[in-house]
């Protein structure tokens, strides 16, 4: 397994200010916080798709991750297809694509362009693609905060199963009922610094700071 990932005294801008992160292997991580908290720069930070202007983030060895997006970008091609091209920048067998889409329910329209879905079966194929991969790490930012309830349920019914597979989960939202249903932990962001990182029945019951314990009311976030 490729975790732990860890951030030395990592910074980005004034965005994310400098913070120490260790993340293990096992039980999904959250990562919860109001919209401008910092959380898609710190997803991105974890990805490797943007690096700190200051401090170091390290594996402690190489492994298979994947990242999916609160939009993810399809191709101007079949559903299949679009899982087949992952496969092949990966140099995986492209045979796996049409299994993969049978893990999220979108066999049935393999043979559709992927721009024509809707918006949750777009990011079940979004998933797919990640499934086909067997990602030792799934990165997932805000992965239903344009999704109706119906394809909310759906897209968190693949992340369990995800988890039940033994990737590792590190999803960002600000959704609490959602945080309530998938997290094992919670690291509460708020304004770019980690204040808080409890289990998530822990952190829900008995908040530990000021900020936390606003956000989970439902107030505005302390210093917004």
């Amino acid at each position: 397994m490729m975790l732990p990932l860890r951030l030395e005294a990592v910074s980005f801008h004034n965005i994310i200010q400098p913070l120490n992160l260790e993340v293990e292997a096992g039980p999904s991580t959250v990562i919860l916080g109001a919209n401008g908290a910092g959380k898609s720069v710190l997803m991105r930070l974890m990805h490797g798709l943007l690096a700190p202007t200051a401090g170091t983030i390290r594996w402690n060895a190489k492994g298979r991750q994947a990242m999916v997006f609160q939009h993810p970008v399809m191709l101007r091609r079949s559903a299949l297809a679009n899982v087949v091209y992952a496969l092949r920048l990966a140099g995986e067998d492209e045979r796996l694509a049409l299994a993969a889409l049978r893990e999220v329910g979108l066999a049935h329209l393999a043979h559709r362009p992927a721009r024509v879905l809707s918006g949750g079966e777009q990011q079940r194929l979004a998933l797919a693609r990640a499934w086909a991969l067997h990602p030792e790490v799934l990165f997932l930012d805000e992965p239903t905060a344009s999704l109706d309830p119906s394809a909310t349920r759906e897209i968190e019914a693949i992340i369990r199963a995800f988890d039940a597979s033994g990737t590792k989960i590190i999803m960002a939202t600000h959704n609490l009922g959602q945080a309530r249903r998938l997290a094992d932990e919670v690291i509460y962001l708020h304004q770019g610094r980690v204040l808080e990182r409890a289990p998530a029945e822990r952190f829900f019951a008995q908040p530990a700071t000021r900020e936390a314990a606003a956000f989970i009311r439902g107030d505005l976030p302390w210093g917004c």
